[in-house]
């Protein structure tokens, strides 16, 4: 069981900056601009999947409207939850948090934010959406319309990166990836 899987990131939202989360803010007109250029030589897909929270839900219905693609919202898709730091930057937390900032970015699955969701249950959220995705659509061509941190983690796993590093995988808002998904959750870039 194969799909291929093109990545949408959103693009900026009301309240950019910063661990954003499970904060539900809106895109703004820039952030649409971005997401409609990125995808407007890009398809077709025969199924566009989106995180439930409205910087990704709004821009998926949109599209999957014009395009007359089915849609399927997917909450094990959503961001990772940060906890005390949803809503802050870093350089807000290198004034009172710098230690537990700096073993956050070392090692992301090492470090929990304080009431935060651990990467390890965030990945395996992730990865079982994924794989349940594969079985269910085999051969399809599938957008998953989603976040920075969920993308990181299937391009991370994609490029066989060590856990340490999943936060060096650059993805810019608004910023289309491609990868080939084989069951169970063998992920390599196209």
């Amino acid at each position: 069981m194969t799909i291929q899987l093109s990545l949408l990131r959103h693009g900026v939202t009301e309240l950019a900056g910063g661990f954003r989360g499970s904060i539900d803010d809106a895109l703004t007109r820039e952030g649409w601009a971005q997401m409609s250029a990125a995808v407007a030589e890009a398809g077709p897909w025969d199924l566009i999947v989106s995180s439930p929270l409205q910087r990704c839900a709004a821009f998926a219905h949109e599209l999957a409207a014009e395009r007359r693609t089915p849609l399927l919202f997917e909450p094990d898709l959503r961001e990772l939850h940060f906890g005390a730091w949803e809503g802050r930057t870093a350089l807000a937390l290198m004034a009172d948090q710098e230690t537990e900032l700096g073993l956050f970015w070392n090692d992301p699955y090492a470090f929990t934010p304080p009431d935060g969701e651990p990467v390890q249950a965030f990945a395996q959220r992730v990865l079982g959406a994924i794989e349940r995705l594969t079985t269910d659509h085999d051969g399809k061509r599938v957008l998953l319309i989603s976040h920075g941190g969920v993308m990181r983690l299937l391009l991370a796993q994609a490029r066989g990166l060590p856990r340490e590093h999943l936060l060096l995988v650059e993805v810019q808002h608004a910023s289309l990836h491609h990868l080939n998904v084989q069951a169970p959750c063998l992920l390599t870039e196209a």
